[in-house]
Protein backbone atom coordinates (compact mmCIF):
# COMPACT_ATOMS: atom_id res chain seq x y z
CA UNK A 1 0.00 0.00 0.00
CA UNK A 2 0.65 3.64 -0.59
CA UNK A 3 1.64 6.42 2.23
CA UNK A 4 -0.84 8.78 1.44
CA UNK A 5 -0.50 11.39 4.74
CA UNK A 6 1.39 10.83 8.08
CA UNK A 7 0.67 13.15 10.59
CA UNK A 8 2.64 12.68 13.89
CA UNK A 9 -0.25 14.23 15.93
CA UNK A 10 2.46 15.13 18.49
CA UNK A 11 1.63 18.87 18.95
CA UNK A 12 -1.14 21.38 18.57
CA UNK A 13 1.40 23.06 14.97
CA UNK A 14 0.82 19.59 13.70
CA UNK A 15 -2.52 21.08 13.17
CA UNK A 16 -1.80 23.72 10.78
CA UNK A 17 -3.74 23.96 7.52
CA UNK A 18 -6.57 21.67 9.28
CA UNK A 19 -9.86 23.28 9.25
CA UNK A 20 -11.35 23.85 12.52
CA UNK A 21 -15.50 24.03 12.76
CA UNK A 22 -16.72 24.48 16.19
CA UNK A 23 -14.95 25.64 19.22
CA UNK A 24 -12.10 22.76 19.30
CA UNK A 25 -9.22 23.06 21.81
CA UNK A 26 -5.64 21.71 20.89
CA UNK A 27 -2.85 21.19 23.86
CA UNK A 28 0.91 20.05 23.45
CA UNK A 29 0.77 16.75 25.65
CA UNK A 30 3.90 14.49 26.43
CA UNK A 31 2.59 11.63 24.62
CA UNK A 32 0.03 12.90 21.78
CA UNK A 33 -2.15 15.65 20.73
CA UNK A 34 -4.70 16.61 23.24
CA UNK A 35 -8.14 17.44 21.77
CA UNK A 36 -10.73 19.23 24.06
CA UNK A 37 -14.09 21.55 23.51
CA UNK A 38 -13.05 24.77 24.15
CA UNK A 39 -16.83 25.98 24.70
CA UNK A 40 -19.92 24.73 26.73
CA UNK A 41 -21.43 21.09 27.47
CA UNK A 42 -23.41 21.29 24.20
CA UNK A 43 -19.93 23.20 21.82
CA UNK A 44 -18.95 20.00 19.80
CA UNK A 45 -16.88 20.45 16.88
CA UNK A 46 -15.26 18.80 14.03
CA UNK A 47 -11.41 19.03 12.31
CA UNK A 48 -11.31 18.49 9.02
CA UNK A 49 -7.66 17.27 6.98
CA UNK A 50 -6.14 19.53 4.54
CA UNK A 51 -5.98 16.52 2.10
CA UNK A 52 -9.07 15.08 0.18
CA UNK A 53 -8.54 10.95 -0.41
CA UNK A 54 -9.71 8.46 -2.94
CA UNK A 55 -11.95 5.87 -2.33
CA UNK A 56 -9.93 3.02 -1.61
CA UNK A 57 -7.78 3.92 1.79
CA UNK A 58 -6.84 2.08 5.09
CA UNK A 59 -7.09 5.34 7.92
CA UNK A 60 -5.58 4.29 11.08
CA UNK A 61 -4.52 6.83 14.60
CA UNK A 62 -4.09 5.74 17.99
CA UNK A 63 -6.80 6.93 20.58
CA UNK A 64 -6.83 7.86 24.26
CA UNK A 65 -9.46 9.01 26.23
CA UNK A 66 -8.66 11.05 29.27
CA UNK A 67 -11.91 12.46 30.38
CA UNK A 68 -15.57 11.93 29.99
CA UNK A 69 -18.49 11.68 29.03
CA UNK A 70 -17.91 12.42 25.40
CA UNK A 71 -18.15 10.47 21.97
CA UNK A 72 -15.59 10.73 19.59
CA UNK A 73 -15.69 9.77 15.85
CA UNK A 74 -14.21 10.29 12.55
CA UNK A 75 -15.60 11.08 9.21
CA UNK A 76 -14.44 9.78 5.52
CA UNK A 77 -15.10 9.90 2.31
CA UNK A 78 -16.89 13.78 2.71
CA UNK A 79 -18.43 15.85 -0.83
CA UNK A 80 -20.94 17.69 -1.30
CA UNK A 81 -23.56 16.44 -2.56
CA UNK A 82 -23.51 18.57 -5.30
CA UNK A 83 -20.08 16.68 -6.10
CA UNK A 84 -17.38 19.38 -5.14
CA UNK A 85 -15.88 19.48 -1.92
CA UNK A 86 -17.15 20.00 1.13
CA UNK A 87 -15.76 24.01 1.07
CA UNK A 88 -17.22 24.69 -2.11
CA UNK A 89 -19.01 28.20 -2.65
CA UNK A 90 -22.79 27.21 -1.94
CA UNK A 91 -21.90 24.72 0.58
CA UNK A 92 -23.51 25.87 3.80
CA UNK A 93 -21.25 26.88 6.33
CA UNK A 94 -21.09 24.43 9.37
CA UNK A 95 -20.47 25.61 12.96
CA UNK A 96 -20.06 21.91 15.08
CA UNK A 97 -23.59 21.23 14.86
CA UNK A 98 -24.46 17.86 14.40
CA UNK A 99 -27.34 18.15 11.90
CA UNK A 100 -25.25 20.02 9.47
CA UNK A 101 -23.33 17.30 8.87
CA UNK A 102 -25.63 14.55 8.94
CA UNK A 103 -28.54 16.34 7.75
CA UNK A 104 -26.70 18.95 5.36
CA UNK A 105 -25.32 19.35 2.28
CA UNK A 106 -22.53 17.15 2.14
CA UNK A 107 -22.65 12.92 1.73
CA UNK A 108 -20.18 11.71 4.05
CA UNK A 109 -19.57 8.28 6.44
CA UNK A 110 -18.66 8.45 9.99
CA UNK A 111 -17.95 6.25 12.43
CA UNK A 112 -18.12 6.88 16.46
CA UNK A 113 -16.46 5.20 18.68
CA UNK A 114 -15.76 5.69 22.79
CA UNK A 115 -20.12 6.64 22.65
CA UNK A 116 -20.51 8.37 26.13
CA UNK A 117 -22.21 11.39 25.59
CA UNK A 118 -25.64 9.90 26.64
CA UNK A 119 -26.72 7.63 29.70
CA UNK A 120 -28.00 5.11 27.35
CA UNK A 121 -24.26 5.07 25.64
CA UNK A 122 -22.84 4.64 29.18
CA UNK A 123 -25.11 1.41 29.41
CA UNK A 124 -24.59 -0.51 26.69
CA UNK A 125 -21.18 0.56 24.10
CA UNK A 126 -21.43 0.53 20.92
CA UNK A 127 -19.81 1.96 17.93
CA UNK A 128 -21.42 3.16 15.06
CA UNK A 129 -21.30 3.36 11.06
CA UNK A 130 -23.64 6.39 9.36
CA UNK A 131 -24.29 7.52 5.92
CA UNK A 132 -25.23 11.14 5.04
CA UNK A 133 -27.22 12.82 4.35
CA UNK A 134 -30.21 11.06 5.76
CA UNK A 135 -28.13 9.87 8.97
CA UNK A 136 -28.63 6.07 8.22
CA UNK A 137 -27.59 3.53 10.68
CA UNK A 138 -25.56 1.35 8.57
CA UNK A 139 -23.73 -0.94 10.39
CA UNK A 140 -23.06 -1.04 14.36
CA UNK A 141 -20.31 -3.32 16.46
CA UNK A 142 -19.54 -3.78 20.18
CA UNK A 143 -17.06 -1.07 21.44
CA UNK A 144 -14.32 -2.71 23.21
CA UNK A 145 -12.84 0.52 24.49
CA UNK A 146 -12.87 0.93 28.47
CA UNK A 147 -13.75 3.82 30.60
CA UNK A 148 -11.22 6.58 31.08
CA UNK A 149 -10.39 5.11 34.68
CA UNK A 150 -9.94 1.52 33.64
CA UNK A 151 -8.18 2.69 30.50
CA UNK A 152 -5.14 4.50 32.24
CA UNK A 153 -4.33 6.34 29.64
CA UNK A 154 -3.45 3.63 27.07
CA UNK A 155 -3.80 4.12 23.76
CA UNK A 156 -5.40 2.13 20.99
CA UNK A 157 -4.61 1.82 17.83
CA UNK A 158 -8.03 2.54 15.76
CA UNK A 159 -8.59 1.62 11.46
CA UNK A 160 -11.04 1.98 9.30
CA UNK A 161 -10.88 0.67 5.24
CA UNK A 162 -12.92 1.81 3.02
CA UNK A 163 -12.82 -0.28 -0.09
CA UNK A 164 -14.97 1.51 -2.23
CA UNK A 165 -18.05 0.33 -1.40
CA UNK A 166 -16.77 -1.62 1.33
CA UNK A 167 -16.13 -0.05 4.83
CA UNK A 168 -14.27 -2.12 8.00
CA UNK A 169 -13.62 -1.17 11.43
CA UNK A 170 -10.89 -2.37 14.08
CA UNK A 171 -9.79 -1.34 17.55
CA UNK A 172 -6.48 -3.48 18.38
CA UNK A 173 -6.92 -5.17 15.21
CA UNK A 174 -10.27 -6.46 16.38
CA UNK A 175 -12.64 -6.98 13.51
CA UNK A 176 -15.76 -4.88 15.24
CA UNK A 177 -18.22 -4.07 11.23
CA UNK A 178 -18.02 -4.49 8.04
CA UNK A 179 -20.20 -3.09 5.17
CA UNK A 180 -21.11 -2.76 1.84
CA UNK A 181 -23.28 -0.17 0.10
CA UNK A 182 -25.97 -1.38 -1.97
CA UNK A 183 -26.83 2.53 -2.35
CA UNK A 184 -30.64 1.50 -0.91
CA UNK A 185 -29.75 4.91 1.03
CA UNK A 186 -28.21 6.39 -1.83
CA UNK A 187 -25.53 7.31 -4.08
CA UNK A 188 -22.20 5.63 -2.49
CA UNK A 189 -19.73 7.60 -0.71
CA UNK A 190 -16.32 7.99 -2.89
CA UNK A 191 -13.71 9.83 -2.59
CA UNK A 192 -13.70 13.25 -0.01
CA UNK A 193 -12.17 14.51 2.92
CA UNK A 194 -11.37 12.69 6.63
CA UNK A 195 -12.05 15.08 9.83
CA UNK A 196 -12.09 14.09 13.34
CA UNK A 197 -15.32 14.88 15.46
CA UNK A 198 -15.37 14.98 19.47
CA UNK A 199 -19.17 15.90 21.15
CA UNK A 200 -18.32 17.97 24.37
CA UNK A 201 -17.16 17.50 27.03
CA UNK A 202 -14.72 14.49 26.10
CA UNK A 203 -10.97 15.28 26.48
CA UNK A 204 -9.02 12.91 24.16
CA UNK A 205 -5.33 12.27 23.05
CA UNK A 206 -4.30 11.30 19.67
CA UNK A 207 -1.24 10.30 17.52
CA UNK A 208 0.07 8.56 14.35
CA UNK A 209 -2.09 9.56 11.73
CA UNK A 210 -1.63 7.28 8.55
CA UNK A 211 -3.82 7.55 5.37
CA UNK A 212 -3.05 4.74 2.97
CA UNK A 213 -4.07 4.04 -0.70
CA UNK A 214 -5.03 0.68 -0.82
Amino acid sequence: MTLLYRNPLGAASDLDGWAGEGPAGARDAEDGLELYAAGGFDDHWTLWCPEAFPDRVRITWEFSPRAEPGLAMLFFGAASVAGGGIFDDGVAHRTGQYPQYHSGDIRTLHVSYFRRRWEDERAFHTCNLRKSPGFHLVAQGADPLPPVVDAKDAFYRIEVVKDAAHVAFAIDDLPLFSWTDDESTGPRVRDGRIGFRQMSPLVARYRNLEVHAL
